[in-house]
């Protein structure tokens, strides 16, 4: 597991892994390999369905205390469906992740905004 920043929590990522996230719907992946992957870098928590089955499988990394403090919120990160992109996630949690460690250009691939936050914000 990542070391704990000087500012507290790490970074924790969570997974859905219900209705088409982490289900035969995605093919091909393995998804337990992949959350157990995921949890060496960070704490892990497996949510039901976020309501964005459109860009399955999803991955919201959080930003540590740390990275919060300096300005890091949640990046949401979708169709997060091979291997080589779940280690781009692990990599960048091991850095810092969001608020510490720049956002890697090959993540900015797979970067999404929910609807429910653009909802929110009005856009």
């Amino acid at each position: 597991m990542s070391a704990t920043p000087a500012g507290g929590l790490p970074c924790r990522i969570v997974v859905c892994r219900d209705c088409c996230c982490g289900s035969p719907k995605v093919t091909g992946v393995d998804h337990a390999a992949q959350t157990q992957r995921l949890r060496t870098a960070a704490p892990v928590r497996v949510s039901d369905c976020l309501d964005v089955c459109d860009q399955a499988n999803v991955i919201v990394v959080q930003p540590s205390a740390e990275g919060r403090g300096a300005g890091g919120r949640p990046v949401w990160l979708g169709l997060v469906n091979d291997p080589a992109a779940t280690e781009d996630v692990v990599s960048w949690v091991r850095e810092g992740g969001p608020g510490i460690a720049p956002l890697p250009d090959i993540l900015g691939l797979y970067v999404f905004t929910p609807l429910a936050r653009r909802r929110a914000d009005g856009s």
